[in-house]
């Protein structure tokens, strides 16, 4: 079921210049929300932002009804959004989108930069279903590595930082992790990473789950705008998405 509801900001946290965490309070008992699903962000109070910004979601907390959103300043809505204060509301459609198909006994969860957001409350989920796990996280330096203690807290944390400031020096894709045997792989990022790390897992034969940034003007299928080529025909990124097994995509 979709909701459109105001939620309280409780916390706006800079990570960089274009990164930032936004924390919100959900005035109710918070709904289901499952690992690698969406909202829909309202943007007031600037004329030149008609749609509603697709944001995933980074965290859940149920016990206090909050939502954490990791959200990149990319343009005029997300530059408004980076703007918003403590106290302020937001209304949002959500839950959107499927999630995060959760099997095995031992996973890997791989992110690069900002498209790794979803990955922090699936090492969560997963930790409530006594499953192991080991997170990549790859990004361009230290000061873009976010929810580090998190990540920690739930999972066997690796890093890899372009510039060698944090972790080893280079790319997610010759970390030395990925040589392990896993049961699925988990992963969010630049679309040419989530190839790479796709081919990697189907040369293991092992499932590896991707998820999609496409443009989501609307969030539950009406605008079309998100049409992805799949191996059983053009599918709704929004809908039947944004989480795919990687070897129903055509393009991986």
């Amino acid at each position: 079921m979709k909701y459109c509801k105001d939620f309280i900001v409780v916390e706006n946290q800079t990570i960089t210049s274009n990164l930032f965490i936004l924390k919100l309070q959900y005035p109710e008992t918070l709904p289901e929300i499952k690992a690698g699903q969406f909202v829909e962000i309202l943007v007031e109070g600037n004329k030149d932002v008609f749609l509603r910004r697709p944001i995933s979601i980074h965290d859940v907390d149920y016990k206090k009804n909050q939502i954490s959103l990791l959200v990149q300043i990319v343009g005029k809505g997300t530059d408004k959004l980076s703007n918003i204060k403590e106290g302020d509301s937001l209304n949002l459609i959500f839950p959107l989108g499927n999630g995060f198909t959760i099997i095995g006994k031992k996973v890997l969860l791989v992110g690069g930069g900002c498209g790794a957001a979803p990955l922090l409350y699936l090492t969560r989920v997963l930790k409530e279903k006594n499953i192991k796990s080991d997170i990549l996280v790859g990004c361009r330096d230290i000061n873009h590595l976010f929810s580090k203690k998190e990540y920690e807290s739930l999972s066997n944390l690796h890093i890899a930082t372009e510039d060698g400031s944090c972790g080893i020096k280079g790319l997610v894709t010759t970390h030395k992790i990925l040589e392990e045997e896993f049961d699925a792989i988990y992963c969010c990022g630049p679309t040419p990473m989530m190839k790479a790390i796709s081919k990697i897992a189907k040369d293991k034969n092992i499932p590896c789950y991707v998820s999609l940034e496409h443009t989501m003007a609307c969030g539950f299928g009406v605008c079309l705008c998100c049409v992805v080529e799949t191996n059983k025909g053009n599918e709704r990124t929004c809908t039947t998405g944004p989480i795919f097994l990687s070897s129903d995509l055509k393009d991986f």
